[in-house]
Protein backbone atom coordinates (compact mmCIF):
# COMPACT_ATOMS: atom_id res chain seq x y z
CA UNK A 1 0.00 0.00 0.00
CA UNK A 2 1.51 3.31 -1.07
CA UNK A 3 1.08 6.61 0.72
CA UNK A 4 -1.06 9.19 -1.03
CA UNK A 5 0.90 11.51 -3.34
CA UNK A 6 0.05 14.53 -1.21
CA UNK A 7 2.14 13.12 1.65
CA UNK A 8 5.28 13.82 -0.38
CA UNK A 9 4.42 17.53 -0.22
CA UNK A 10 4.51 17.68 3.57
CA UNK A 11 7.65 19.22 5.03
CA UNK A 12 9.13 18.77 8.50
CA UNK A 13 10.38 21.05 11.24
CA UNK A 14 14.14 20.68 11.21
CA UNK A 15 14.34 21.80 14.85
CA UNK A 16 13.07 18.40 15.95
CA UNK A 17 15.48 16.61 13.62
CA UNK A 18 18.42 18.56 15.05
CA UNK A 19 17.15 17.92 18.58
CA UNK A 20 17.15 14.19 17.86
CA UNK A 21 20.70 14.34 16.52
CA UNK A 22 21.81 16.38 19.54
CA UNK A 23 20.26 13.87 21.93
CA UNK A 24 22.10 11.08 20.16
CA UNK A 25 25.41 12.91 20.69
CA UNK A 26 24.55 13.43 24.36
CA UNK A 27 23.92 9.71 24.67
CA UNK A 28 27.53 9.25 23.53
CA UNK A 29 28.70 11.47 26.39
CA UNK A 30 29.06 14.77 24.50
CA UNK A 31 28.01 18.05 26.12
CA UNK A 32 25.56 19.98 23.91
CA UNK A 33 24.20 23.51 24.35
CA UNK A 34 20.64 23.40 23.01
CA UNK A 35 19.80 26.49 20.99
CA UNK A 36 17.69 24.74 18.34
CA UNK A 37 14.23 24.51 19.91
CA UNK A 38 11.89 27.51 20.15
CA UNK A 39 10.59 26.81 23.61
CA UNK A 40 10.73 29.09 26.68
CA UNK A 41 12.93 27.52 29.35
CA UNK A 42 10.74 28.90 32.15
CA UNK A 43 8.19 27.08 34.25
CA UNK A 44 4.50 27.64 33.57
CA UNK A 45 3.27 30.26 36.09
CA UNK A 46 2.25 28.59 39.37
CA UNK A 47 -1.28 29.99 39.40
CA UNK A 48 -1.88 28.51 35.95
CA UNK A 49 -0.71 25.09 37.08
CA UNK A 50 -2.91 25.32 40.18
CA UNK A 51 -5.93 26.19 38.03
CA UNK A 52 -5.37 23.05 35.98
CA UNK A 53 -5.08 20.93 39.13
CA UNK A 54 -8.29 22.41 40.47
CA UNK A 55 -10.05 21.76 37.17
CA UNK A 56 -9.00 18.12 37.32
CA UNK A 57 -10.24 17.85 40.89
CA UNK A 58 -13.51 19.45 39.81
CA UNK A 59 -14.07 16.83 37.13
CA UNK A 60 -13.14 18.73 33.97
CA UNK A 61 -11.86 15.55 32.33
CA UNK A 62 -14.57 15.03 29.73
CA UNK A 63 -15.50 16.36 26.30
CA UNK A 64 -16.15 20.06 25.96
CA UNK A 65 -17.73 22.12 23.17
CA UNK A 66 -15.78 21.82 19.93
CA UNK A 67 -14.96 25.55 19.55
CA UNK A 68 -13.99 25.87 23.23
CA UNK A 69 -15.57 26.52 26.61
CA UNK A 70 -17.94 29.52 26.35
CA UNK A 71 -16.31 31.41 29.23
CA UNK A 72 -12.87 30.85 27.75
CA UNK A 73 -13.88 32.01 24.27
CA UNK A 74 -15.46 35.09 25.83
CA UNK A 75 -12.26 35.86 27.75
CA UNK A 76 -10.16 35.46 24.60
CA UNK A 77 -12.52 37.73 22.67
CA UNK A 78 -12.23 40.40 25.36
CA UNK A 79 -8.44 40.06 25.46
CA UNK A 80 -8.09 40.33 21.66
CA UNK A 81 -10.53 43.24 21.50
CA UNK A 82 -8.46 45.08 24.09
CA UNK A 83 -4.99 44.28 22.74
CA UNK A 84 -5.77 44.78 19.03
CA UNK A 85 -8.31 47.56 19.34
CA UNK A 86 -11.02 45.73 17.42
CA UNK A 87 -14.47 44.41 18.25
CA UNK A 88 -14.44 40.63 18.65
CA UNK A 89 -17.09 38.31 20.08
CA UNK A 90 -16.87 34.72 21.29
CA UNK A 91 -18.42 33.62 17.99
CA UNK A 92 -15.20 34.70 16.25
CA UNK A 93 -13.03 32.48 18.48
CA UNK A 94 -12.08 28.85 18.09
CA UNK A 95 -9.86 27.16 20.68
CA UNK A 96 -7.45 24.51 19.40
CA UNK A 97 -4.85 22.07 20.76
CA UNK A 98 -1.87 24.29 19.93
CA UNK A 99 -1.43 27.03 17.36
CA UNK A 100 -0.73 24.89 14.27
CA UNK A 101 -4.41 23.99 13.70
CA UNK A 102 -5.01 27.70 13.02
CA UNK A 103 -2.66 27.31 10.07
CA UNK A 104 -4.16 24.00 8.97
CA UNK A 105 -7.91 24.57 9.43
CA UNK A 106 -8.31 27.97 7.71
CA UNK A 107 -6.07 26.91 4.81
CA UNK A 108 -8.05 23.69 4.45
CA UNK A 109 -11.33 25.63 4.53
CA UNK A 110 -10.33 28.37 2.09
CA UNK A 111 -7.76 27.16 -0.43
CA UNK A 112 -8.45 25.42 -3.71
CA UNK A 113 -5.86 23.69 -5.88
CA UNK A 114 -3.99 26.33 -7.86
CA UNK A 115 -4.75 29.22 -5.50
CA UNK A 116 -1.73 31.30 -4.58
CA UNK A 117 -0.56 32.04 -1.05
CA UNK A 118 2.00 34.71 -0.24
CA UNK A 119 4.11 33.92 2.81
CA UNK A 120 7.35 35.15 4.41
CA UNK A 121 10.62 33.46 3.51
CA UNK A 122 12.55 32.61 5.62
CA UNK A 123 9.53 31.64 7.64
CA UNK A 124 7.95 28.99 9.83
CA UNK A 125 8.18 25.82 7.68
CA UNK A 126 4.59 24.75 8.30
CA UNK A 127 3.26 27.63 6.17
CA UNK A 128 4.85 26.28 2.99
CA UNK A 129 4.17 22.70 4.03
CA UNK A 130 0.42 23.18 4.35
CA UNK A 131 0.12 25.35 1.24
CA UNK A 132 1.78 22.68 -0.88
CA UNK A 133 -0.07 19.83 0.84
CA UNK A 134 -3.40 21.36 -0.18
CA UNK A 135 -2.34 21.75 -3.81
CA UNK A 136 -2.12 25.53 -3.65
CA UNK A 137 0.89 27.45 -4.95
CA UNK A 138 3.40 28.79 -2.39
CA UNK A 139 4.59 32.30 -3.28
CA UNK A 140 7.56 33.13 -1.04
CA UNK A 141 8.39 36.79 -0.43
CA UNK A 142 11.95 37.35 0.84
CA UNK A 143 12.42 39.08 4.16
CA UNK A 144 15.04 41.81 3.88
CA UNK A 145 17.68 42.02 6.60
CA UNK A 146 18.29 45.71 5.89
CA UNK A 147 14.61 46.38 6.63
CA UNK A 148 14.67 44.54 9.94
CA UNK A 149 13.48 41.39 8.16
CA UNK A 150 10.30 42.95 6.82
CA UNK A 151 9.01 42.53 3.25
CA UNK A 152 10.29 44.52 0.31
CA UNK A 153 6.89 46.08 -0.32
CA UNK A 154 7.51 46.49 -4.06
CA UNK A 155 8.20 42.77 -4.37
CA UNK A 156 5.11 42.05 -2.26
CA UNK A 157 2.84 44.16 -4.47
CA UNK A 158 4.33 42.68 -7.65
CA UNK A 159 3.43 39.17 -6.50
CA UNK A 160 -0.22 39.92 -5.77
CA UNK A 161 -2.40 38.41 -8.50
CA UNK A 162 -6.04 37.52 -9.05
CA UNK A 163 -5.17 34.02 -7.83
CA UNK A 164 -3.81 35.26 -4.49
CA UNK A 165 -6.26 33.91 -1.91
CA UNK A 166 -4.22 34.26 1.26
CA UNK A 167 -1.36 36.33 2.63
CA UNK A 168 0.55 35.03 5.66
CA UNK A 169 2.13 37.53 8.04
CA UNK A 170 4.20 36.74 11.13
CA UNK A 171 5.29 39.47 13.54
CA UNK A 172 7.27 39.10 15.77
CA UNK A 173 8.78 36.57 13.44
CA UNK A 174 10.25 33.10 13.53
CA UNK A 175 13.12 32.60 12.61
CA UNK A 176 14.42 36.18 12.40
CA UNK A 177 12.99 37.85 15.51
CA UNK A 178 11.97 40.73 13.24
CA UNK A 179 8.93 42.96 13.70
CA UNK A 180 6.96 44.33 10.77
CA UNK A 181 6.88 48.14 11.21
CA UNK A 182 3.47 49.75 11.57
CA UNK A 183 3.88 51.61 8.28
CA UNK A 184 4.57 48.34 6.45
CA UNK A 185 1.51 46.72 8.03
CA UNK A 186 -0.55 49.69 6.82
CA UNK A 187 0.94 49.37 3.32
CA UNK A 188 0.09 45.66 3.16
CA UNK A 189 -3.45 46.43 4.33
CA UNK A 190 -3.82 49.06 1.62
CA UNK A 191 -2.62 46.58 -1.01
CA UNK A 192 -5.05 43.78 -0.06
CA UNK A 193 -8.08 45.56 1.41
CA UNK A 194 -10.13 45.44 -1.80
CA UNK A 195 -8.97 42.00 -2.93
CA UNK A 196 -10.81 38.71 -2.53
CA UNK A 197 -8.41 37.14 -0.07
CA UNK A 198 -7.77 36.52 3.63
CA UNK A 199 -4.77 37.39 5.76
CA UNK A 200 -3.43 34.81 8.21
CA UNK A 201 -1.66 36.87 10.85
CA UNK A 202 0.53 34.64 13.02
CA UNK A 203 0.83 36.56 16.28
CA UNK A 204 1.97 33.74 18.56
CA UNK A 205 4.88 35.93 19.79
CA UNK A 206 2.69 39.02 20.25
CA UNK A 207 3.67 39.49 23.91
CA UNK A 208 7.42 38.94 23.42
CA UNK A 209 8.84 42.22 22.17
CA UNK A 210 11.54 44.60 23.38
CA UNK A 211 10.54 48.07 22.25
CA UNK A 212 8.10 50.47 23.89
CA UNK A 213 5.27 49.81 21.47
CA UNK A 214 3.64 46.39 20.97
CA UNK A 215 3.62 44.76 17.52
CA UNK A 216 0.86 46.01 15.25
CA UNK A 217 -1.81 43.56 14.11
CA UNK A 218 -3.12 44.02 10.58
CA UNK A 219 -6.58 43.28 12.01
CA UNK A 220 -6.46 46.71 13.64
CA UNK A 221 -6.19 48.47 10.26
CA UNK A 222 -9.37 49.99 8.77
CA UNK A 223 -11.46 47.39 6.98
CA UNK A 224 -9.17 44.47 7.87
CA UNK A 225 -10.83 42.85 10.89
CA UNK A 226 -13.22 40.93 8.62
CA UNK A 227 -10.37 39.83 6.35
CA UNK A 228 -7.95 38.63 9.03
CA UNK A 229 -7.35 35.36 10.85
CA UNK A 230 -5.40 35.99 14.06
CA UNK A 231 -3.32 33.05 15.30
CA UNK A 232 -2.28 33.27 18.94
CA UNK A 233 -1.94 31.02 21.95
CA UNK A 234 -0.34 30.32 25.28
CA UNK A 235 2.80 28.34 24.39
CA UNK A 236 5.26 31.20 24.12
CA UNK A 237 3.72 33.90 26.31
CA UNK A 238 3.06 31.69 29.33
CA UNK A 239 5.68 28.95 28.78
CA UNK A 240 2.91 26.42 28.08
CA UNK A 241 4.29 24.59 25.03
CA UNK A 242 3.37 21.14 26.33
CA UNK A 243 -0.15 22.18 27.28
CA UNK A 244 -1.13 22.47 23.60
CA UNK A 245 -3.39 25.47 23.86
CA UNK A 246 -3.91 27.90 21.01
CA UNK A 247 -6.71 29.83 19.39
CA UNK A 248 -7.81 31.59 16.25
CA UNK A 249 -9.89 34.74 15.87
CA UNK A 250 -11.60 35.05 12.50
CA UNK A 251 -14.85 35.97 10.75
CA UNK A 252 -17.77 33.94 12.04
CA UNK A 253 -18.36 32.02 8.79
CA UNK A 254 -14.78 30.78 8.87
CA UNK A 255 -14.88 29.94 12.58
CA UNK A 256 -17.89 27.72 11.86
CA UNK A 257 -16.04 26.00 9.01
CA UNK A 258 -12.99 25.44 11.19
CA UNK A 259 -15.30 23.99 13.83
CA UNK A 260 -16.45 21.38 11.30
CA UNK A 261 -12.85 20.45 10.56
CA UNK A 262 -12.16 20.18 14.27
CA UNK A 263 -15.15 17.87 14.79
CA UNK A 264 -13.65 15.64 12.12
CA UNK A 265 -10.15 15.65 13.60
CA UNK A 266 -9.62 16.44 17.29
CA UNK A 267 -13.23 16.85 18.56
CA UNK A 268 -12.22 19.46 21.16
CA UNK A 269 -9.36 20.90 23.19
CA UNK A 270 -8.80 19.43 26.66
CA UNK A 271 -11.15 21.20 29.07
CA UNK A 272 -8.78 21.44 32.03
CA UNK A 273 -6.10 23.11 29.88
CA UNK A 274 -8.67 25.70 28.81
CA UNK A 275 -9.37 26.56 32.43
CA UNK A 276 -5.63 26.90 32.94
CA UNK A 277 -5.61 29.30 30.00
CA UNK A 278 -8.45 31.25 31.54
CA UNK A 279 -6.36 31.65 34.70
CA UNK A 280 -3.43 32.78 32.57
CA UNK A 281 -5.47 35.55 30.94
CA UNK A 282 -7.23 36.70 34.11
CA UNK A 283 -4.38 36.21 36.58
CA UNK A 284 -1.25 38.24 37.34
CA UNK A 285 1.08 38.92 34.42
CA UNK A 286 4.26 39.28 36.49
CA UNK A 287 5.75 36.05 35.14
CA UNK A 288 5.27 37.25 31.56
CA UNK A 289 7.01 40.53 32.34
CA UNK A 290 9.89 38.77 34.11
CA UNK A 291 10.34 36.33 31.26
CA UNK A 292 10.47 39.13 28.69
CA UNK A 293 12.98 41.08 30.76
CA UNK A 294 15.20 38.01 30.97
CA UNK A 295 14.87 37.35 27.23
CA UNK A 296 15.97 40.92 26.58
CA UNK A 297 19.00 40.51 28.87
CA UNK A 298 19.97 37.32 27.08
CA UNK A 299 19.40 38.86 23.65
CA UNK A 300 21.69 41.78 24.38
CA UNK A 301 24.55 39.67 25.71
CA UNK A 302 24.24 36.83 23.20
CA UNK A 303 23.95 39.00 20.08
CA UNK A 304 26.83 41.19 21.23
CA UNK A 305 28.99 38.09 21.59
CA UNK A 306 28.03 36.75 18.16
CA UNK A 307 28.75 40.09 16.52
CA UNK A 308 32.36 39.89 17.76
CA UNK A 309 33.01 36.74 15.71
CA UNK A 310 34.76 37.59 12.40
CA UNK A 311 32.45 37.15 9.42
CA UNK A 312 29.31 36.94 11.55
CA UNK A 313 26.61 39.61 11.71
CA UNK A 314 23.55 39.42 13.95
CA UNK A 315 20.78 41.96 13.41
CA UNK A 316 19.38 42.78 16.86
CA UNK A 317 15.93 41.13 17.00
CA UNK A 318 12.96 43.21 18.08
CA UNK A 319 10.87 40.32 19.36
CA UNK A 320 10.47 36.57 19.88
CA UNK A 321 13.60 34.80 21.19
CA UNK A 322 15.65 34.08 18.09
CA UNK A 323 18.94 35.41 16.75
CA UNK A 324 19.22 35.08 12.97
CA UNK A 325 22.89 35.43 12.12
CA UNK A 326 24.27 36.29 8.68
CA UNK A 327 27.32 34.07 8.05
CA UNK A 328 27.72 34.71 4.31
CA UNK A 329 30.98 36.60 4.83
CA UNK A 330 32.62 33.42 6.13
CA UNK A 331 32.50 31.92 2.65
CA UNK A 332 30.99 28.70 3.99
CA UNK A 333 27.47 27.39 3.59
CA UNK A 334 25.07 27.86 6.48
CA UNK A 335 24.12 24.17 6.59
CA UNK A 336 27.79 23.22 6.69
CA UNK A 337 28.34 25.63 9.57
CA UNK A 338 25.25 24.49 11.50
CA UNK A 339 26.26 20.83 11.17
CA UNK A 340 29.83 21.59 12.22
CA UNK A 341 28.72 23.60 15.25
CA UNK A 342 26.68 20.63 16.45
CA UNK A 343 29.23 17.93 15.75
CA UNK A 344 32.46 19.79 16.49
CA UNK A 345 31.55 22.62 18.87
CA UNK A 346 28.64 21.08 20.76
CA UNK A 347 26.18 23.86 19.89
CA UNK A 348 22.80 22.81 18.47
CA UNK A 349 21.39 25.41 16.08
CA UNK A 350 19.49 25.53 12.79
CA UNK A 351 20.52 26.23 9.23
CA UNK A 352 18.56 29.23 8.00
CA UNK A 353 17.91 27.34 4.78
CA UNK A 354 15.58 25.04 6.69
CA UNK A 355 13.21 28.03 6.87
CA UNK A 356 13.20 28.53 3.12
CA UNK A 357 15.40 29.42 0.17
CA UNK A 358 16.00 32.99 1.33
CA UNK A 359 17.21 31.80 4.72
CA UNK A 360 20.33 30.27 3.24
CA UNK A 361 23.46 31.97 4.53
CA UNK A 362 21.98 32.45 8.01
CA UNK A 363 22.03 30.47 11.25
CA UNK A 364 19.12 30.54 13.71
CA UNK A 365 19.78 30.35 17.43
CA UNK A 366 17.07 30.23 20.08
CA UNK A 367 18.17 32.18 23.15
CA UNK A 368 15.51 30.45 25.26
CA UNK A 369 18.30 29.05 27.40
CA UNK A 370 20.18 30.32 30.45
CA UNK A 371 22.57 33.23 30.08
CA UNK A 372 25.36 30.96 31.28
CA UNK A 373 24.68 28.43 28.53
CA UNK A 374 24.38 31.18 25.93
CA UNK A 375 27.78 32.57 26.87
CA UNK A 376 29.20 29.04 26.82
CA UNK A 377 27.83 28.69 23.29
CA UNK A 378 29.43 31.99 22.23
CA UNK A 379 32.80 30.83 23.61
CA UNK A 380 32.53 27.53 21.78
CA UNK A 381 31.53 29.21 18.52
CA UNK A 382 34.35 31.74 18.82
CA UNK A 383 36.89 28.99 19.44
CA UNK A 384 35.54 26.88 16.58
CA UNK A 385 35.58 29.85 14.17
CA UNK A 386 39.13 30.72 15.21
CA UNK A 387 40.28 27.16 14.58
CA UNK A 388 38.66 27.24 11.14
CA UNK A 389 40.53 30.44 10.31
CA UNK A 390 43.84 28.93 11.45
CA UNK A 391 43.20 25.78 9.45
CA UNK A 392 42.45 27.80 6.31
CA UNK A 393 45.59 29.90 6.83
CA UNK A 394 47.67 26.73 7.28
CA UNK A 395 46.39 25.20 4.10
Amino acid sequence: MKLADRMSRLLIESAFDVLSRARALEAQGKDIVHLEIGEPDFETPAHVVEAAKQALDDGFTHYGPTPGLPEFRKAIAEYVSWTRGISVSAKNVIVTPGGKPIIFYPMMALLQAGDEVIYPNPGFPIYESMIGFLGAKPVPIPLVEERGFSFDLDVFRANLTDRTKMVVLNSPQNPTGGLIPAEDIAAVADAVRDRDLMVLSDEIYSRIYYGDDPPVSIASMPGMADKTIILDGFSKTYAMTGWRLGYGVMPEFLAEACGKLMVNSTSCTATFTQLAGLAALHGPQDDVDRMNAEFRRRRDAFCAGLNEIPGWHCEIPGGAFYAFVNVKATGRGSKEIADALLNEAGVACLDGGSFGEFGKGYIRFSYANSLGNLMKAVDRIRTWAGNQTKAQAGS
